[in-house]
């Protein structure tokens, strides 16, 4: 018989700062044995510079779960709304506009 530990109930404080949220475009991951640092920054078109707004360290086993827990929302996500296009992804949608067939 299999024994299972009670789940704990985790409450979060989220701050007025925190909860305005930080727009990113941008992620550069980079690791070491210890830990994942996560980038996060804005891409400007037309500007050859940007800047880190956020830095986040993450043990692997943390940079682990949140892959796992991304792909799970991603795919949520796609059900609902439909497949997330990146860029450079041909659109099958109608052909618009001009063509020379």
């Amino acid at each position: 018989m299999e024994n299972k530990a009670p789940q704990q109930r985790i409450t979060l404080d989220l701050g007025e700062k925190e909860a305005e949220g930080i727009y990113s475009n941008f992620t550069l991951i980079s690791h070491s044995p210890a830990e994942f640092i996560l980038d996060f920054a804005r891409l400007v078109p037309g500007l050859a510079k940007s800047k880190v707004h956020a830095r986040i360290i993450m043990t692997p086993q943390a940079a682990k779960s949140l892959l796992k827990s991304l792909g799970t929302n991603i795919e949520r996500f796609e059900s609902t709304h439909g497949e997330i296009k990146l860029a450079g992804q041909p659109n099958p949608g109608p052909n618009i506009g001009f063509h020379t067939d």
